[in-house]
């Protein structure tokens, strides 16, 4: 019988954004020293703890960072923030993906205009609350239209948390107008989803197409990430989400033939490379 086949998805693992962050960060740590964090730098456990061996402490609010600088992670934060940084007088690393600093800025033009603001995203989410407070109390997050209260105005604006997908978007779009359409004299929409995720997405499906079983390598608490695994399954493939090699069962891949590997963007390379390795001593070899 021939060896099992490891597949890695065409496009996986940290996009330019998070990639763009940690680098801030650890150039930061290298050149000047110790910094905090104001919340987990990217959704993924590794990526953080390994910045915190090196002096990247995080801080759950400004009012925590006993450090002379203060670092705000690749998904952004609200206009307060900034404000409160300055008023310490805190050297800032502001690592915010660029994609959502559109998403902010197109949230905070479209506010001064008197458009409502409705994000498609998950309130929670520290982006979504970032983009939220750009707004000036003028917004409103939510995946389902139905929880939406009457709008105050004529004026409505439509955009989106960066990693969701965008057939899901412009659904939530034509969900919105079927409920508003009529109370609407002025609609604007702005795509503000983020390519990448989008790219993970495709390419995880069809991988999926080819495999018995895939991988998929993340934090829990990763949004992207959820949405990838979701993704697999939704294809029928056998899906395991996975935060490390050390969470791979051998009867999870006893009698396979191929099975896939694909990753959320903010999973760090030596994350993906270890499960490779981990499946390789499983009987496995890439190709």
């Amino acid at each position: 019988m021939g060896r099992m086949k490891i597949e890695r998805a065409k496009v996986y693992g940290f996009c330019p954004g998070v990639r763009r962050a940690v680098q801030m960060v650890e150039e930061h740590l290298e050149q000047e020293g110790p910094l905090a964090t104001l919340g987990a730098i990217v959704h993924n456990a590794h990526v953080v703890e390994a910045l915190e061996r090196k002096g990247a402490r995080v801080a759950r609010t400004v009012s925590e960072v006993r450090e002379p600088t203060v670092a705000i992670t690749a998904h952004g934060a609200g206009q307060e923030i900034y404000e409160e940084i300055e008023k310490r007088g805190l050297k800032l690393v502001d690592t915010t993906c660029p994609i959502v600093k559109r998403a902010q800025e197109a949230a905070r033009t479209l506010a001064e205009e008197g458009y409502t603001v409705l994000i498609y995203g998950e309130e929670a989410h520290p982006e979504v609350r970032g983009i939220l407070s750009w707004t000036k109390g003028k917004g409103y997050a939510t995946l389902s239209p139905e929880d939406l209260p009457e709008l105050a105005t004529r004026k409505l604006a439509i955009i989106s948390q960066t990693t969701k997908g965008r057939t899901a978007f412009w659904q939530f779009v034509r969900d919105v107008l079927d409920r508003f359409q009529l109370s609407l004299d002025d609609v604007r929409i702005i795509d503000t989803t983020c390519p990448e995720t989008g790219r993970r997405y495709e390419a995880a499906k069809e991988l999926a197409e080819r495999v018995e079983a895939i991988f998929v390598v993340g934090s829990r608490n990763s949004a992207n990430t959820r949405k990838l695994a979701d993704t697999c399954e939704s294809t029928g493939v056998r899906t395991y989400f996975i935060e490390s090699a050390e969470e791979i069962d051998p009867a999870w891949v006893a009698g396979l033939s191929r099975v896939g590997v694909t990753a959320g963007a903010s999973t760090p390379d030596e994350v993906i490379d270890q499960v490779i390795e981990k499946l390789a001593r499983l009987g496995g070899e890439e190709g």
